[in-house]
C-alpha cells in the first residue's frame, strides 16, 4: 500500500546562512549606516531592530531577499506586530512556521477524503499527514 507524508519543514542552516548574510549586508550597507539596525536569531525567531519604521521595512526586505535566495519559503514567515523599544527605535519579531497545526491539518483531511479517489486515506501524525491510497 503506497504512503506518502505532508509536511512544513525548513532547514534550519539555511535560516541561519541567510541571517548571516543580511547581517553583513547592513553592517556594509550605505543606507543602515549610524542606524544602529540589527538581526538577532534565536532557534526560528529572528528579531529585527531599528531606528523608524521605514529603515525597519528596508531590513526586513534585505532579510526576505536573503531567505529567498537561500531556498526558504516566505509563506511560513509570520511577521508580529512592529513595537516601539527603548531610545526611539522599533522592533519587530518575525517567526518561521515549522509543521502543520491542528486546524490546517484538519482542513487537508477534509479536502482529502472529498476529492481523493475511493480508498484513499489520511490521518494526522504529529505535526505532518500521513496518506494512504
Amino acid at each position: 500500500m503506497p504512503t506518502f507524508d505532508v509536511v512544513s519543514e525548513v532547514d534550519h542552516q539555511e535560516v541561519k546562512n541567510a541571517v548571516d548574510q543580511a547581517q553583513r549586508e547592513i553592517a556594509n550597507r550605505f543606507d543602515f549606516k549610524n542606524t544602529n539596525s540589527t538581526i538577532e536569531q534565536n532557534e526560528m525567531v529572528i528579531t529585527l531592530a531599528t531606528v523608524s519604521r521605514d529603515r525597519l521595512d528596508a531590513l526586513r526586505t534585505v532579510l526576505e531577499e536573503k531567505l529567498v535566495k537561500r531556498g526558504v519559503s516566505l509563506r511560513g514567515v509570520d511577521y508580529g506586530d512592529i513595537q516601539d523599544a527603548t531610545q526611539n527605535t522599533v522592533r519587530q519579531v518575525v517567526t518561521i512556521k515549522v509543521g502543520i497545526s491542528s486546524d490546517k491539518a484538519k482542513e487537508i483531511n477534509k479536502l482529502i477524503k472529498e476529492k481523493a479517489p475511493k480508498g484513499t486515506s489520511s490521518q494526522t501524525q504529529g505535526e505532518s499527514i500521513r496518506v494512504t491510497a
